[in-house]
C-alpha cells in the first residue's frame, strides 16, 4: 500500500461527517481540559495522545468501504472492517509518533525556546511516525 492524497474522497465526504468528526474530536478535547483541570497538566496531557476524531473517523470509513461495495451488488461487512483496521493501524502508528511529540516537549521545553523545542519535536514525530509504518511494511 502506499500513501497518497485522495482529494476527491472530500467531495465524497458528506457535511454531517465533518460535523460529526468535528464534534467528536471537539468533545474529547473538552474532556481532557476538565482531566486537566481537575488532576493537573501532566494527567491531562497523557490523553491529548488520544487521537481525537479516531473513533468517529473508524465509523465513516467501514460505512464508506461498505456503501462502495453495495453499490457493486456485494456485501461489503469484511471490507468495511478491514479499511476501519487499516485506518486503526495508521492511527496507532501516528499515536506513537505523537507520544514521541509530547516527550520531546515535556523534557525540552522549560530549557530552551519554545519555537526550538516545538520544531524538533515536530521532526520526532514524523521520524517515528514514519519509522514505525516502515516497520509494520517490512513485516
Amino acid at each position: 500500500m502506499t500513501i497518497h492524497f485522495d482529494l476527491a474522497a472530500l467531495r465524497k465526504t458528506k457535511w454531517y461527517e465533518f460535523a460529526l468528526r468535528a464534534l467528536f474530536g471537539g468533545s474529547i478535547t473538552v474532556f481532557t481540559g476538565v482531566i486537566a483541570h481537575r488532576y493537573g497538566p501532566v494527567v491531562g496531557g497523557l490523553f491529548l495522545a488520544f487521537p481525537a476524531i479516531f473513533p468517529a473517523s473508524a465509523t465513516l470509513v467501514e460505512k464508506h468501504a461498505k456503501q462502495e461495495m453495495a453499490r457493486a451488488g456485494l456485501d461489503g461487512t469484511m471490507r468495511g472492517r478491514d479499511a476501519a483496521s487499516l485506518d486503526a493501524r495508521g492511527a496507532a502508528m501516528g499515536t506513537l509518533g505523537l507520544m514521541a511529540f509530547a516527550t520531546v516537549v515535556w523534557k525540552l521545553l522549560p530549557q530552551h525556546s519554545a519555537w526550538l523545542v516545538l520544531a524538533g519535536a515536530t521532526v520526532c514525530w514524523f521520524a517515528v511516525a514514519a519509522t514505525a509504518w516502515r516497520i509494520r511494511r517490512a513485516i
